[in-house]
């Protein structure tokens, strides 16, 4: 009851500057009931007269209301299928620019984190550079060879970690009461929407986490000669601390910089899309917040991701699924993409494939009578979830993270190249992710991962009848030990061991039969 008080009063915080920055003016009340038009009338006698016009206002008061809420508007621009479209699109502008804290506050951060002054871990350690929501970065340098060499410190915002919570406690509550008064809301998923982000944002906020992340894809990226990832400096790197390589190039934001350096800008454009594109399909684990703030190109002409705080992961079935869907638009099969969906699961079998791919037509041909420079693959995409929408399929999370970063990615490359063929640009890692995984070389891979896991529960066997073994000798000394069974129970064991008996009899035989169609398709 009392956290329950708590959460309102937070919640009537957040109208009320909600009201002052003017945000109830983006609603349409035209489709509300009178009682919810006459409140929103009354929120917007709040409003200040000076409150921003346009959508910006919603950026405006998720500044206002703190590092939280800021993290939730970069989060809800990941859910245009809970804000709408105009909504996500306007956040995507949300930018985590906040007021950094003192310097003596960040020193007493590194202090507190390797148990020493900060002078004795950096040789130096400047200003902040850059401030953000759950951290802010300096720029410092530390002894390397009788040199000094520079390094970017991001450092995690002092309490930060409580303000979160009570946050994300107050979020979950609405989300609750949401999917318990609304059928809409429940295949939408609130509730698991913002344990997404708690679990995004708990990521966020262990840095050695973000660490782990750039290491995995420095790993996965070794060998593409056009893009790479800043160096870990893991002895200066702590939960609260996080210390990196000092990237010395020009933001991807900066066109007048980059041209005058003279680089093939519709080239970055194609490596912008082909680097992500390869990420998601090749390796699963893709950089989520792709803005041209976090894109650098180096001395050497490649491309530089950084912060990588937010990450995505694809599993082999969601990178299938994606690989397929944009071949099948690529080469008009609709057929083959709506089957796809439901292979994967995503739409129930009691809706019809000729049907949903009709919806998906609808959707793909009116691209091929555009010229490239007039075709999304982002918005596509977009699209498509909105259909599927119409034939209950339930929210995929990690797909919709894919999607607004391929959202982002997309406007990073035509920033570069009004006029790229966002098709042309992708065709060939499809169709080499295509060719490796569903061609020959991939279905011997199938078999042979297939003959492994034949293997690996076969090597069980014997332990699994040793545990067997040991729990019947178990049973025979308890039963030695003097337990004595009712007449009643003795008869109700019975019963049940000459059930399970069958049982197993049955189970064995299936396995048997299981194993002799899987040795058989092997040979």
């Amino acid at each position: 009851m009392i956290a329950g008080i708590s959460h309102l009063v937070r919640l009537a915080r957040t109208g009320f500057v909600f009201a002052r920055e003017g945000v109830f003016a983006l609603v349409d009340t035209r489709p509300l009931p009178f009682p919810a038009k006459t409140a929103i009338a009354l929120a917007r006698l709040f409003e200040r007269p000076t409150a921003k016009d346009g959508s910006s206002r919603l950026a405006a008061a998720l500044t206002k209301l703190g590092p939280t809420y800021v993290k939730l508007g970069q989060f809800m621009a990941t859910r245009p299928d809970v804000v709408g479209k105009q909504i996500a699109s306007d956040l995507e502008s949300l930018q985590d620019k906040m007021a950094p804290f003192p310097q003596g506050d960040a020193e007493a951060v590194v202090a507190a984190a390797f148990g020493k002054p900060v002078n004795e871990v950096y040789v130096s350690f400047g200003p902040a550079v850059a401030a953000a929501s759950i951290a802010q970065v300096h720029r410092a340098e530390v002894a390397q060879e009788g040199a000094s060499k520079p390094v970017a410190v991001k450092i995690l915002r002092p309490g930060v970690e409580r303000r979160f919570k009570a946050d994300l406690d107050a979020f979950f509550y609405v989300a609750r009461k949401a999917e318990s008064l609304s059928l809409e809301a429940q295949r939408l998923r609130p509730v698991e929407a913002v344990a997404t982000l708690a679990r995004s944002v708990a990521m966020e906020m262990d840095f050695r986490l973000e660490a782990a992340a750039l290491s995995e894809m420095a790993e996965n990226t070794r060998e593409d000669t056009d893009f790479r990832v800043p160096t870990v400096d893991w002895d200066r790197t702590a939960r609260e601390v996080l210390t990196l390589e000092w990237i010395d190039g020009t933001p991807l934001n900066d066109r007048a910089a980059l041209e005058a350096r003279g680089l093939d800008l519709p080239a970055l454009g194609r490596n912008v899309i082909q680097s992500f594109l390869r990420h998601a399909l090749r390796d699963g684990f893709f950089h989520a917040d792709m803005h041209p703030g976090n894109l650098f190109v180096d001395q050497d002409g490649r491309l530089v991701a950084v912060d990588f705080g937010i990450m995505g992961r694809l599993g082999p079935k969601e990178r299938r699924f994606l690989a397929e869907i944009l071949f099948g638009f690529i080469t008009r099969d609709y057929q083959r993409t709506a089957q796809i969906h439901f292979d994967a699961g995503y739409v129930p079998r009691s809706h019809s494939v000729e049907s949903f791919a009709q919806a998906i037509r609808a959707i793909g041909e009116p691209i091929h009578n555009r010229a490239a420079e007039d075709i999304s693959m982002a918005k596509l995409l977009m699209l498509l979830f909105e259909v599927t929408g119409l034939f209950d399929m339930r929210t995929r999370p990690e797909l919709l993270l894919l999607q607004k970063t391929m959202v982002v990615v997309e406007g990073v490359a035509r920033t570069l190249d009004p006029k790229l063929d966002m098709w042309t640009v992708a065709d060939p890692v499809v169709r080499e992710w295509i060719e490796r995984n569903l061609g020959p070389a991939g279905r011997l891979e199938d078999v042979a991962e297939g003959a492994g896991e034949i293997g690996r529960f076969m090597g069980q066997v014997p332990s699994l009848l040793s545990r067997a073994a040991t729990l019947i000798d178990q049973f025979d000394d308890i039963t030695r030990d003097g337990l004595v069974l009712s007449p009643e129970t003795v008869e109700a064991i019975g019963r049940a061991e000459q059930r399970r008996n069958r049982w197993t009899v049955v189970a064995l035989w299936t396995i048997v039969a299981l194993l002799a169609w899987a040795v058989w398709r092997l040979i």
